[in-house]
């Protein structure tokens, strides 16, 4: 199995080369593609520690109250993204995680390998399980969406689950999903989301009553202003920041059309003060900052079908209102741990600003359990 699939493997990558390489020259993948496809500056770990993987931003972020736990660990990451977030933690040596042919030859030994949610690579565990103590799945979840999928090639995540040690689900409909994918050792102890505490590390000024429309996504921006009441001061987030440009054009258009003030918040901060009526979040870091001065929140990723919602835990951390869409079927389980969340169409946003009441978090993951499992 081993040697077919590395074949297969490397067969793809020889394929992919012309497209990777022109991929590299975009901003976006400047260091990921050549860190993660052609090993530049991306040697393997030197130290024999506990190993922990995630996938991208918000998996970084939520290792937070486990990783400080810790005096040393390495991290390894996919997205530039997540790769900016891991080197914010001072005690993590952090690398871009290498295409799967190169696995076998850049693995060195550890104390534990620890992957984030749905990180299944084949040859991580197939060469972390031989050179490591042991393997640990945590945070584990299946989709309702995607377990159709998974059950298709269920064989073929038999084989990777024989070579993980422990699995650490988010809930008792994932453990069920997990055990006839195949996967051994399965205990539930809740979202790792859920224990996450957030720090503010600005106090922003606002004019008025502050709405937040975070982690949007393309069309989203314009559907979600368009059915709601313009009375709020605004602060639109995008999810992704090479759409930074692209929607500064369209606040600025729409701005302009509706007689409000627009801002970017690379210009707020130096007084910390919102002064526009609409302002871009164009800085990295700050949607924490800006949910607790926030009087309601619209949560993106949720009015459009094809990307499944965002973690509502950061906002009910903060016990603010919560409004979102109803395409959440990637963060059910989440969506599940917070109270009072408003979910609706967006013609109905403008009802739903009505009767608002704070968001708080019922249950928190066992933190305990989770480090007892790691060490």
């Amino acid at each position: 199995m081993v040697i077919i699939y590395y074949i297969f493997a490397l067969f793809i990558y020889l394929i992919s080369l012309p497209f990777l390489i022109f991929l590299s020259f975009k901003q976006k993948y400047k260091k990921s593609i050549p860190a993660r496809f052609f090993l530049y500056k991306n040697p393997p770990f030197s130290k024999k520690l506990h190993w922990f993987h995630a996938c991208s931003l918000g998996e970084t972020k939520a290792l937070k109250p486990i990783i400080k736990n810790f005096e040393e660990i390495n991290l390894s990451v996919i997205t530039q993204t997540g790769f900016d977030e891991a080197i914010k933690y001072k005690n993590a040596h952090v690398r871009f995680l290498p295409y799967e042919i190169f696995l076998p030859f850049w693995i060195r030994s550890c104390k534990s390998l620890v992957v984030m949610e749905a990180e299944l690579w084949y040859m991580l565990f197939y060469v972390a399980k031989r050179r490591c103590e042991k393997t640990i799945l945590l945070n584990a979840r299946i989709s309702d969406r995607s377990f159709p999928k998974y059950m298709k090639f269920r064989w073929f995540y038999k084989k990777i689950f024989e070579n993980i040690d422990i699995v650490l689900a988010q809930s008792e409909t994932d453990k069920k999903r997990l055990l006839k994918l195949g996967a051994k050792n399965v205990k539930v102890i809740g979202n790792i989301k859920t224990i996450t505490d957030f720090k503010v590390t600005k106090n922003y000024k606002k004019r008025r009553k502050l709405l937040v429309i975070a982690s949007t996504h393309e069309n989203e921006e314009e559907i979600i202003l368009k059915n709601i009441p313009l009375e709020y001061q605004i602060v639109v987030a995008p999810r992704h920041p090479e759409r930074f440009k692209e929607v500064e054009k369209f606040l600025k258009d729409f701005a302009a059309k509706n007689s409000l003030s627009f801002s970017k918040l690379s210009q707020s901060q130096s007084d910390e003060e919102l002064k526009a009526d609409i302002i871009l979040d164009d800085v990295l870091g700050e949607l924490i900052n800006l949910y607790a001065v926030s009087d309601v929140v619209i949560l993106g990723g949720s009015f459009v079908e094809n990307v499944g919602g965002h973690n509502p835990i950061e906002v009910a951390y903060f016990n603010k209102p919560l409004i979102s869409g109803r395409h959440i079927f990637n963060q059910k389980a989440l969506y599940k741990e917070v109270e009072n969340i408003k979910i609706v169409d967006v013609k109905e946003l403008k009802e739903a600003l009505k009767d608002l009441k704070p968001t708080f978090i019922k249950n928190r993951a066992d933190l305990k359990e989770i480090l007892r499992v790691i060490s």
